[in-house]
């Protein structure tokens, strides 16, 4: 273990899943859904992921900050889980690591077979761009490209052909209600449609696991509604989705809920 403690992780974006992960070697992301991969949520489902003693720990202004205080949490291929707590208490944490985006300072945090705490950067890098998509509150869209041109940017590190790309940004278009908006810019759209395209971009290279932050948190209560009912609808389809969220209405509508405090994870599903 090495004596360097990391500093604050910075907050999920769109920026950080393009970044290189943090290398600290010993211490210190249709059906759309690849059905091959993803697993039903019933009939004894394969974990999808696999926490053992996990910890993150780092410096924020001169001081240490511990924010995940030894893990241990199993969740399911296709589970359907959401995470709450108070603002300070480790989810963005916990979902950078889940988004192999991050390592953990002890412990191991499987992805099927693969535990992200060792994995090479490369691998790292596969990861974020095959089998994790990211949702974001923020959108995150760039405006000066169309729906469609916003999609097809999350295929480029996947070599596919032009009209395999072209054939696949559709799909996800349709699967989200907007292959008629393709052609629009992020300024010509609703907050709700920004989202779905979001949504689209995530779904697009057909990941295992999709990881949304605060999804709904720009919507008014309708459209907070039909985005939860997108995401539930590829759930359907066997993608495991992780939502972290403050709004127990969101959270209710998931097969299992988790409560993360002070580093710690309770599940509070009732």
């Amino acid at each position: 273990m090495s004596d360097t403690i990391p500093t604050a992780p910075e907050p999920l974006s769109a920026e950080t899943i393009s970044a290189e992960p943090v290398s600290r070697k010993g211490e210190h992301v249709m059906t759309m859904i690849d059905t091959e991969a993803a697993a039903a949520p019933d009939a004894a489902a394969p974990a999808q992921y696999r926490l053992e003693g996990v910890t993150r720990t780092y410096t924020q202004k001169g001081r240490i900050v511990k924010a995940l205080a030894g893990v241990d949490l199993t969740i399911d291929a296709g589970d359907f889980v959401t995470i709450q707590g108070p603002t300070g208490g480790g989810k963005s944490t916990l979902l950078q690591l889940l988004g192999a985006l991050d390592r953990p300072s002890t412990g191991a945090v499987h992805l099927g077979e693969i535990d992200i705490a060792t994995a090479s950067n490369r691998e790292l890098g596969r990861i974020r761009a095959h089998e994790i998509g990211f949702v974001f509150q923020g959108f995150n869209l760039i405006p000066t490209l169309t729906a469609h041109e916003n999609v097809d940017m999350a295929l480029e590190p996947l070599g596919l052909s032009k009209d395999e790309r072209a054939a696949r940004v559709g799909e996800a278009l349709a699967h989200v209600g907007l292959a008629e908006r393709a052609d629009h810019r992020p300024g010509e759209l609703s907050g709700g449609q920004q989202q779905r395209v979001a949504i689209a971009r995530a779904i697009v290279k057909r990941p295992r696991v999709l990881l949304a932050d605060e999804p709904t948190g720009n919507l008014d209560e309708s459209m907070r509604d039909e985005i939860l009912s997108v995401l539930q609808a590829h759930n359907d389809e066997g993608l495991t989705l992780i939502v972290v969220t403050h709004d127990s209405a969101v959270a209710r509508r998931a097969r299992r809920r988790l409560r993360l405090d002070k580093g710690m994870v309770r599940d509070i599903t009732r």
